[in-house]
């Protein structure tokens, strides 16, 4: 019995491991979608400032003026260029963190700590796992596979202590 539940803690180290490993793969596919993102919000921003200056406008003082017309469509067109102003801002900032982040696991942690929710769950939606060829996917496969491991022997380990045995029956001598 003892075998089997080796095995099988073996193999849900195994799983556990390619589960792991995911993550940095995720990260990677987060951080491409991210570059895309944010080149294509810095070419709608850039559009949007050139407009500005060609009429002799600022910015921000385009930005407000199209919030502040009477008109909803223009108004509401106002607050969406706000919006991607400053979303521009935040994904720039976090694309330039995912750049800084050294080590192991470096660009997974920073993207645990600031993600863009609506870029994690498109990233999601077309997740594709692969196969961990980076130090990254390695070493997170490696940690998850000893941490689903241990985490089983520590169960069988807790259920076989607590579960009484069987003594064999005295023999009449």
């Amino acid at each position: 019995m003892f075998r089997v539940l080796r095995t099988l803690g073996l193999a849900l180290g195994l799983f556990g491991g390619a589960v792991a490993a995911q993550g940095p793969e995720f990260a990677q596919q987060y951080t491409q979608r991210l570059g895309g993102t944010v080149d294509e919000l810095r070419r709608m921003v850039s559009t949007f400032e050139k407009d500005a200056a060609d009429t002799g406008n600022s910015r921000d003082g385009a930005v407000e003026r199209l919030r502040k017309n009477q008109d909803a469509l223009v108004a509401r067109r106002g607050e969406a260029a706000r919006y991607d102003i400053e979303r521009l801002a935040d994904l720039d900032a976090q694309q330039q963190a995912l750049a800084r982040a050294g080590g192991p696991l470096g660009r997974l942690a920073t993207l645990v700590r600031s993600p863009d929710l609506p870029l994690v769950r498109a990233t999601y939606q077309d997740y594709q796992p692969a196969v961990p060829t980076t130090a990254d996917g390695l070493i997170a496969g490696c940690l998850g596979f000893l941490a689903t491991w241990a985490g089983w022997r520590l169960l069988s380990d807790l259920v076989r202590r607590l579960t009484p045995r069987r003594r064999p029956a005295a023999t009449p001598a």
